[in-house]
């Protein structure tokens, strides 16, 4: 059941029920509610710590920057920051978030491709490691604002390579079709413009990012040596160091090690949700194929920092999803026998938007054998609103596999919930969005987030 099995034990079972980090999940559900969001403080530490050890095996110059648009909750970001990660911001209030919780300004970079000024000069003024600059405009944007601040900004260039992935259309930012990065037939004019406006600018580095839940090494190891070449060629030219080079994230999360359900799911998507990469091996492939391609010309690389934009890798194993089955019917014209469940895809929307497979077990009869087929549906009104793939493409299994008696008033427990989950849960259908809480490493069981009320739907409305 734990994806990291060389970890402490994350999930168990005593008797019937499931055990997260030792504690009772019905017991969890019964205090706080259902649905209910549950992180593992001691998972995410580790998870922190492992990513960091095996990027300081290959480079001792490392920023992980957890990219935190995957959970920006607060005692999630704590418990990073206290782990020793770094952070990646991709809005204002991201920024504002990293700052209040206590992220020195050399821990921070800032990703993004509609900056407002605001947003500039808050990172400008907070002095933020980089602001990382995604087109020409965003550039002379940045000069404009600093100047008029009267401040230096550290920034690096987006670069989009042009590089394709095995992942989600939707999570590959690494290719001209994406919105992402800056043209290879602007790169230079960014750099040269930079290093021209360096009153206001410090030209600090140099950023790519090929997509997210990348299965296959390659591309990032292209990505770096596309970076390295630029790099090496444009300290010819000008002499200009850089300070560091950012790889991006994309490490994937294995989502189907525990489903006996996998060969159902076409092989693609398959491929994809089961990788596996060691971050050890990517960054050192990465760093081999840029240097022999190009050397190392000026000892450059021993003086870089290398950045790593970690966000599913460091929380999407972290946290799960406990829903309570309400409703129970029949289709004898089918054979379907449909459960119906308290958490629709308002609180997992990407189990909707991507087809993205969570695992789903039974929390109340957790040790008992999951062989019995049913239609999983949440209780949006929409048709959409299902555990498997409506459309038929074999991007999720058709049934989920739980206990034969399986009923109203069971809890289940959808796996692997903890990256994007939480941040773009919403109020559709009027719902108010569910507790979060977070297991300590201590034992004691924190709420992370209160569980929103009635009155809550209307706070920040006005009808009168």
């Amino acid at each position: 059941m734990d994806n990291n099995p060389g970890h402490p034990a994350y999930l168990d079972t005593r008797g019937k029920h499931l055990l997260i980090d030792g504690i009772d999940a019905l017991k969890l559900a019964d205090e706080y509610g259902s649905p209910l969001y549950v992180f593992s403080e001691r998972r995410i530490t580790q998870n922190t710590k492992d990513l960091r050890t095996a990027a300081e095996s290959v480079h001792h110059r490392i920023k992980l920057c957890y990219a935190s648009k995957a959970n920006s909750n607060m005692a999630v970001l704590a418990a990073i920051l206290r782990a020793g990660g770094d952070i990646e911001v991709n809005s204002g209030g991201e920024l504002f978030k990293a700052h209040k919780i206590g992220f020195n300004p050399d821990q921070v970079i800032f990703n993004g491709v509609s900056k407002t000024d605001q947003e500039i000069e808050d990172a400008i003024r907070y002095g933020i490691m980089s602001i990382n600059v995604d087109s020409l405009w965003e550039l002379d944007q940045v000069v404009r604002v600093a100047r008029k601040a009267g401040k230096r900004a550290n920034v690096a260039i987006r670069l989009v390579p042009e590089i394709v992935t095995r992942s989600h259309i939707g999570l590959q930012t690494g290719l001209l079709s994406s919105k992402f990065g800056i043209s290879p037939s602007q790169v230079e004019e960014a750099f040269v413009k930079a290093l021209n406006a360096s009153d206001v600018i410090n030209l600090a580095g140099i950023h790519i990012h090929v997509g997210s839940q990348t299965p296959d090494p390659h591309p990032f190891a292209a990505a770096f040596a596309e970076m390295w070449r630029f790099v090496i060629e444009f300290y010819r030219k000008t002499g200009h160091r850089f300070s560091h080079i950012n790889i991006g994230g994309g490490l994937p999360v294995n989502y189907l090690q525990d489903t006996p359900q996998s060969r159902e799911i076409a092989g693609r998507e398959r491929d994809m949700l089961s990788a596996q990469l060691n971050p050890a091996e990517v960054l050192r492939s990465a760093l081999d194929e840029a240097l022999s391609m190009s050397g190392d010309e000026g000892g450059l690389l021993g003086d870089l920092t290398i950045v790593l934009e970690p966000g599913r890798r460091i929380v999407g194993d972290t946290g799960l999803l406990l829903t309570r089955v309400c409703n129970i019917k029949a289709r004898p014209e089918t054979g379907d026998t449909w459960l119906l469940t308290d958490a629709g895809y308002s609180l997992a929307i990407s189990m909707a938007m991507y087809k993205w497979y969570y695992h789903l077990i039974s929390a109340s009869h957790a040790g008992e054998p999951h062989k019995t087929p049913y239609k999983v549906a949440g209780p949006l009104c929409d048709s959409g609103d299902v555990y498997f793939d409506l459309e038929g493409e074999s991007r999720l299994p058709n049934y989920r596999l739980l206990p034969e008696g399986t009923a109203p008033g069971d809890m289940l427990a959808l796996l692997n919930v903890g990256a994007y989950a939480l941040d773009q849960a919403s109020n559709y259908n009027g719902r108010p969005k569910p507790a979060a809480v977070m297991l300590k490493e201590s034992g004691e069981i924190k709420l992370i987030r209160r569980a929103e009320t009635y009155e809550d739907l209307y706070a920040l409305d006005a009808w009168t």
